[in-house]
């Protein structure tokens, strides 16, 4: 049996486990698979299988290479390279985040894990934007504070969903914070 069959098994071994997501985008209001979710169950269906994945890393491309030990076909899944500018990292704990985001688009690209999903039934060219409330704490400030330099809400619009009631309630918060500087200011 070639690699690609048993990487076809793995996918369908995979499926049946019940995976948990535990990384959380708390400003875009979703979560994600992390390594940790998936990888020790992905690599004891590999063992079984007899398959060995190893991710390289090159300049412009990273790459995984899932090789059956037994025959050594192989299956080669690949990506082009990114950077990342972390505030407060130095460049290896950037370089450290980039390996780490690419090998997980690997492992989820090889074993074709599902995440949350761009497409929404109907909405076929845009992503779903998170709904945008009061409870969502450090994202409802900052949609303040754009709002209070920019005098719209259209640039928090592009990236987060507001009902109408949020909406206007997100402008009485901030023209009270900005009723509340300018009294500082005074004072």
């Amino acid at each position: 049996m070639s690699a690609l069959q048993k990487l076809m098994q793995a996918r369908i071994k995979l499926q049946g486990q019940s995976l948990k997501k535990s990384g959380q985008n708390k400003f875009a209001g979703y979560s994600y698979f992390e390594l940790s979710d998936f990888l020790p169950v992905v690599q004891q269906i590999f063992f079984d299988l007899k398959l060995a994945g190893v991710v390289s890393f090159a300049t412009d491309q990273a790459k995984l290479t899932i090789t059956d030990i037994e025959d050594s076909t192989a299956v080669e899944i690949l990506t082009p390279m990114a950077t990342a500018q972390l505030k407060g990292c130095h460049d290896v704990q950037n370089l450290g985040a980039v390996q780490t985001y690419i090998r997980r688009y690997l492992w989820v690209t090889a074993l074709e894990i599902v995440e949350h999903d761009v497409l929404d039934g109907g909405n076929m060219g845009e992503p779903e934007k998170p709904q945008l409330t009061p409870n969502n704490g450090k994202a409802w400030g900052r949609a303040i504070n754009v709002y209070l330099s920019e005098g719209s809400l259209d640039n928090v619009k592009k990236h987060m969903s507001l009902t109408d009631a949020n909406e206007t309630k997100l402008i009485k918060d901030a023209e009270a914070l900005r009723a509340s500087r300018e009294e500082n200011a005074v004072a």
